[in-house]
Order: C-alpha cells, then sequence, then structure tokens
C-alpha cells in the first residue's frame, strides 16, 4: 500500500516529533520559519529552524522530487558521501538523521546542519544578481579562484581511503568513462522515453567515439558550480553543496561542467562574464597548477556535462509536457552543437 506524501505545508508538524526524537531538545521545542529554499530541483529542500529554551538551531531538510529526475536517485548515496567527507577539509554539511522509509512523511528524507554563508545566484545567474554580481572586481576574482580550490581539494582526496568505491557505475561497463558514457546513454533514453533526440543521439555518438582512460581517477563532485559553493563575510568558502551525483571519473569532468554553467550564466545568455572574472584558459592554468593534473580532454567533457545536465530537463520537459517554445535544454543542445563542430 502507497503511503501519503504530503504536502509542504504538513511536513513541518509531521517533522516535529523526529526533532524531539533526535535531539537533546525540551519538550517545548518547536519547528520555526519552514520554508521551501529555491536552491537547485534534483531535490526538495526546506530550511527551518528548531527553537527551544536553549536557542535556535538551523536546519536543513531534503527529500526526493515528487517526479524522478534521475534514473538512480538515491538519498542514502549523498548522506554517505558528505559523512565520509566530514573527515576531510572539505566544509560540508553534517547529515543528522536519514529515514528511507519516511512512513510519517510519505517519502524518505534527511535532515542535516545549515552551513553559514551565502551561495552566488542560480536563477537568475550569478552574473547577474547576488553576492558574485554584488562584488568587486577584485572579490568576484577571489570567489572564483575559492571554488576552483575545493573543486582541487575534492580531486586531491583519496576517495578509497574513504570508502567512497560505491560510487563506482560497474554495472554500466568495465573503464571510468566507458561506464558514464553507457549510464549517459540509458538515463537519456529513460528521460525521453524513447529514441535519443538528434542532438543528444550525435553527443553520446561522439562520446563513444572518443573514450580514452583517465590519467586520473578522483572523485568528482558532479554539480561543480559557482551557485553551489558558500561564501562567508570576506568572500571565502565556507560550504561545498549538492552531492546528489557525485560518481568516481575523470578529474577533467568538474572542470568543464563549472565552465559549461558559467558560459550558460553569460555568454548564451548574451552578455559577458562580469569584470573580474577569470577565462577559461586562466581557469585551466591555475587547477593544472594548483593540483599537478593535466587537461588534455576538456571538449570531451564539457559535452558529457552538457549531456549530464540535460538528463533531469528532459526528463520534466517530457513528463510535464511543456510546449515546443519552452525550450529548457536550449542552452544544452546550443553548446552540444558547438562543441561537435571542433
Amino acid at each position: 500500500m502507497s503511503i501519503e506524501r504530503l504536502p509542504a505545508e504538513r511536513l513541518a508538524t509531521a517533522l516535529e516529533p523526529h526533532v524531539h526524537r533526535n535531539f537533546p531538545v525540551s519538550g517545548d521545542a518547536r519547528i520555526r520559519n519552514f520554508k521551501r529554499t529555491d536552491r537547485g530541483f534534483a531535490t526538495e529542500t526546506y530550511l527551518f529552524e528548531v527553537e527551544d529554551e536553549s536557542g535556535t538551531l538551523p536546519l536543513v531538510f531534503r527529500r526526493p522530487p515528487e517526479m524522478s529526475l534521475f534514473p538512480d536517485y538515491d538519498l542514502l548515496r549523498q548522506v554517505l558521501v558528505m559523512q565520509r567527507l566530514a573527515a576531510t577539509d572539505i566544509p560540508v554539511a553534517t547529515p543528522i538523521w536519514l529515514d528511507r522509509a519516511g512512513q510519517d512523511l510519505g517519502s524518505p528524507y534527511f535532515v542535516m546542519n545549515k552551513l553559514a554563508g551565502e551561495a552566488p545566484g542560480d536563477y537568475p545567474s550569478y552574473h547577474v544578481t547576488g553576492n558574485y554580481f554584488e562584488a568587486t572586481p577584485e572579490e568576484r576574482s577571489r570567489m572564483w579562484w575559492g571554488c576552483i580550490d575545493a573543486i582541487a581539494d575534492i580531486h586531491r582526496l583519496d576517495w578509497r581511503a574513504l570508502g567512497l568505491d560505491f560510487l563506482a557505475l560497474p554495472k554500466h561497463g568495465g573503464q571510468p568513462i566507458e561506464q558514464i558514457v553507457n549510464y549517459l546513454d540509458a538515463a537519456l533514453r529513460w528521460a525521453t522515453e524513447g529514441a535519443l533526440p538528434e542532438t543528444y543521439a550525435k553527443a553520446i555518438g561522439y562520446l563513444r567515439d572518443n573514450r580514452y582512460e583517465p590519467e586520473h581517477l578522483v572523485l568528482c563532485w558532479g554539480d561543480a558550480r559557482m551557485s553551489n559553493i558558500l561564501y562567508d563575510k570576506d568572500l571565502r568558502v565556507s560550504g561545498v553543496l549538492d552531492w546528489e551525483i557525485a560518481y568516481l571519473g575523470d578529474h577533467e569532468a568538474d572542470l568543464a561542467w563549472m565552465l559549461f554553467l558559467d558560459w550558460a550564466s553569460s555568454t548564451y545568455e548574451g552578455h559577458d562574464p562580469l569584470p573580474g572574472t577569470p577565462t577559461r584558459e586562466e581557469t585551466i592554468a591555475y587547477y593544472e597548477k594548483r593540483t599537478g593534473m593535466r587537461v588534455r580532454n576538456l571538449v570531451f567533457n564539457e559535452i558529457l556535462a552538457a549531456v549530464l545536465l540535460s538528463v533531469p530537463l528532459l526528463r520534466m520537459a517530457n513528463r510535464i509536457q511543456l510546449p515546443p517554445e519552452m525550450n529548457i535544454t536550449g542552452f544544452c543542445t546550443t553548446r552540444i552543437e558547438q562543441l561537435l563542430e571542433r
């Protein structure tokens, strides 16, 4: 028998007894200011506070979206990544409890602490609003390099020692690049419920024809972008967010993802990146110096990034039956076509 998925307005009341069971709070403790954040769409995220006589504790509640946007979405996966990164210098949130059954709330969920800081704008992009937009050129450069430093630090982790081998995709092939390409092919067909649109068929064909053996196999953050970084009041990195699509792969994949989304947030929208934003070439050179890892396959990985981001977008467009004029994958297909012509 299926259980009722609670609407947002009933979540706080249903969650409150679990707070009492999972925290050393008084019987008078209450949930306050429970509200959904507009960050991202692959996971429903709500911010709230637990308030009692000892003070106020800011927390975050996350549950799967009503319509799954990835074929292998798993809350446990992202919780385990954050738990195992807690022993590193990567500033991640601490999961406090995970309920994989979610009987009382109608879906699985987990609760974690809320990290301090502010993330750059997402939609609209950080080039037109938010703390990156409001910063000076020198401050923007600091924020950009802070994001690259976070990516570099993630890539230099010993993922084996951290027990992150479960992030591999062995059912999709024997080698890391083969695995991610086969995964994307299957995920695209799942999202579209049929044959691949022409641009994506060409992209998958290109990725298959140009597979290579990665020089470095690293923990890929998966969603490496400016808007998934929290910055403190001095615009230093205070948090690294969103680990839903973390996997083991080539180190260039995260760099390509960041550069692709920066292009989508500026050039594709018809305006230049803000002054102080390092160039693509400067970013590559800095990353190589910071990690000691060469960047050799960036076009491949940027196509891969555009295809991977298209999976949830195509799923949404297909299931909701968006009208043709609402082309939410336009920036992805435009970039894929540009790169395929190189």
